[in-house]
């Protein structure tokens, strides 16, 4: 029988977001107006307008919003099989502005790494950053998250799922386990953390 247990709630998601919004203003100083929030298509992007609304209900910034989609950009295209892509849809110039990566689980750094690539494609910021609800350990690559709602330390016969209201009709993070008949003991990854 597979073990399903929540680790983060609906309550705990919208604190660890208004958290997450305090830490990039902070991490901002003076420079609010460059902000450029890019959320990774799925979950990335409501997790990235929510901040947005956070920073626009605390410092009255309007923070613009934008949708990233990496599927080209991903080092396992060949392997996975054909994709739909979704649209990128970019608000303004990336240039000289401050991108504030959104995404709702780093793993491995893989889907950050063809993030990078994909905002590196549309112009040439001054920095970018990286916000994530949950950081789940295992990198395979050399990238931190600068903001982090939840660190939860997972084993790699377990997956995090994360669920939210515009997408999934409701707010959780759950951990499960993943069947021993599934798990290869190398690179499995959890439902909306693929590869990343």
């Amino acid at each position: 029988m597979i073990q399903t247990r929540i680790v983060m709630s609906s309550d705990e998601i919208r604190s660890a977001l208004s958290r997450l919004a305090h830490e990039v203003v902070e991490g901002n100083q003076g420079e609010g107006s460059s902000l450029l929030l890019l959320g990774i298509r799925t979950r990335g992007l409501p997790l990235a307008e929510r901040i947005a609304a956070n920073i626009l209900k605390f410092e009255g910034l309007a923070t613009p919003v934008g949708a990233l989609d990496i599927a080209l950009y991903r080092d396992d295209v060949l392997s996975r099989g054909p994709t739909l892509p979704h649209v990128t849809n970019v608000p303004t110039s990336v240039d000289n502005r401050t991108i504030v990566l959104v995404d709702d689980v780093i793993f491995t750094g893989r889907s950050i790494r063809a993030a990078m690539d994909a905002v590196m494609d549309l112009g040439r910021p001054r920095r970018v950053q990286l916000a994530v609800l949950v950081d789940r350990g295992h990198r395979e690559l050399p990238i931190r998250a600068d903001y982090v709602g939840k660190n939860l330390p997972s084993a790699l016969s377990e997956k995090i799922i994360v669920h939210l209201t515009e997408v999934d009709g409701a707010d959780e993070v759950l951990l499960s386990e993943i069947p021993s008949s599934v798990h290869s003991g190398n690179g499995i990854e959890g439902v909306s953390d693929r590869a990343k």
